[in-house]
């Protein structure tokens, strides 16, 4: 008991150590806030994992440790607010039926895929779907220092209804259905609202940051219903109205025009996917301040996986639906004035990718750099209420910050070559770094 009494003991001193170290980030261009000019050579002196001040010049205060980043840009950390760390690009569809997919193996890859993600340049990641026990045990490793990754948020099983988009029995033959309802490996799947509401209660009673909904039919699961509404409105709102009593969000997977509408009058706080948004369904989002994450790397995610055999014919017909709109709903949303958050869907298209998300909104979304920057930087944090956090270097901030090669203002690629990732005060190791 003593012995390990020491280890706890002397576990607890390396980490309080390691965050009263003082760091001094020195920066050939700095971004202090996405939306503002950037500055010229400068110093972010970082205390106790937070930006304690920034120096004009390359300084190095007396038992600093000095990162050197002179002849790189300095940013704040991207959030995504969309990502599946428990999954893998290239998975079968039906793999997640094999003994090898167990929760526990899960969590492994969920701690894999958040290395990855913070490798990238996100210092703040929202995993919006995964086994609840899975995704919840890789968020408490990480924030309690036993792996390095970002700061990470999530919601645990998505409410499905029958048949749809997170229904595990969808599209195999009714005895493996059967078996799969007898053993009541569907816990969020629901109908009616007070049912739906109990599922809510539950996921919160588990630890959840946030409610994820499938508010319409998806491309990548087998069935064949569309991309349209699933649950009523009625559903909807039940959902939403729970969930924020229970100081949840609700972010909606929602692809077809009606069930984007829908789910925005419901209430929920984010759209993502919105692959078929119109005007009527743009306009009730701006009003309603409701965020888009539009996800624009899974179509890429997909198209690898058209003919291979890993995703279902009925898949294969549905994403081809949706690649002629590509980046379409995206600029809808941005013309139209809608909050914009950016989200990957990251395991549809690989983890490493996750950062040319940034690319995409610019040439397929229509944004403008910086626009797509205040979206990777800002909109995610304004999303998930961590503003006063992170998003931006302001002094008092967590120190989430990234160093990259090039200007992220004028060429959104830039973002892609990440030469170096703090996490709150804490660095994270680099591929192939000693």
């Amino acid at each position: 008991m003593i012995r390990y009494l020491l280890a706890a003991t002397t576990a607890l001193l390396v980490a309080t150590a390691a965050d009263a170290e003082t760091y001094a980030i020195q920066a050939g261009k700095l971004i202090v806030d996405a939306a503002q000019p950037a500055r010229a050579n400068s110093t972010v002196i970082v205390e106790n994992g937070r930006v304690a001040r920034i120096e004009n010049g390359f300084t190095a205060p007396a038992g600093a440790i000095v990162v050197d980043e002179r002849s790189r840009t300095v940013m704040p950390g991207m959030t995504d607010v969309h990502v599946h760390l428990t999954q893998t690009s290239g998975t079968p569809w039906y793999a997640n039926y094999t003994i090898k997919y167990s929760d526990p193996y899960a969590t492994t890859l969920g701690l894999t895929h958040a290395l990855e993600m913070a490798r990238g340049g996100f210092t703040t990641v929202r995993d919006l779907g995964g086994p609840t026990s899975a995704v919840i045990a890789v968020r408490d490793a990480v924030a309690e220092g036993r792996f390095p990754g970002p700061r990470i948020k999530v919601s645990g099983e998505p409410l499905s209804i029958v048949g749809g988009h997170a229904d595990a029995a969808t599209g195999l033959p009714p005895e493996l259905a059967g078996a799969i309802n007898e053993a009541h490996l569907n816990p969020s799947v629901c109908t009616g609202v007070e049912e739906c509401q109990k599922v809510v209660r539950q996921l919160a009673a588990a630890g959840v940051d946030v409610i994820k909904i499938m508010a319409t039919g998806g491309v990548l699961d087998p069935g064949a219903m569309g991309l349209e509404q699933h649950f009523t409105d009625a559903e909807m709102k039940g959902i939403a109205d729970m969930a924020h009593s229970m100081h949840l969000k609700v972010a909606a997977h929602a692809h077809g025009a009606r069930g984007i509408l829908a789910a925005t009058n419901a209430g929920v706080d984010s759209i993502e996917h919105g692959t078929f948004l119109d005007e009527a369904g743009a306009r009730a989002m701006k009003a309603r301040g409701t965020y888009f994450s539009a996800t624009l790397m899974a179509f890429s995610g997909v198209q690898g996986l058209i003919g291979t055999g890993k995703i279902a014919p009925e898949s294969e017909a549905k994403a081809k639906q949706t690649f002629a709109v590509w980046g379409h709903g995206l600029n809808l949303a941005y013309r139209t004035g809608v909050k914009i958050a950016l989200g990957t869907d990251s395991a549809v298209a690989p983890h490493t990718a996750a950062n040319k998300e940034l690319e995409l909104m610019v040439s397929k979304g229509g944004m403008t750099p910086r626009d797509a920057l205040i979206a990777a930087t800002k909109g995610g944090p304004d999303l998930m209420d961590l503003s006063n956090e992170t998003g931006t270097l302001d002094p008092g901030k967590s120190a989430d910050l990234i160093a990259v090669e090039g200007d992220p203002l004028v060429d959104p690629t830039a973002v892609q070559r990440v030469d170096y990732v703090m996490v709150e005060g804490k660095p994270i190791p680099m591929k192939g770094a000693q």
